[in-house]
């Protein structure tokens, strides 16, 4: 009984777990990608423009 409540527990927290960090690791990525191209691009005129 002990085996069936831990296989369901993985069933269920391991595919939520690697959703979860893909989203922090998306959300850490394209922040500092946003960052950079501010960097990168300061003074154009296109970074003006509304999104």
């Amino acid at each position: 009984m002990l085996g069936g409540i831990a296989i369901v527990l993985a069933v269920l927290l391991i595919p939520v777990g690697v959703l979860m960090s893909g989203a922090v690791a998306s959300a850490i990525f394209g922040e500092v990608a946003y960052r950079d191209g501010r960097r990168r691009h300061e003074g154009s005129e296109l970074l003006d423009l509304p999104d």
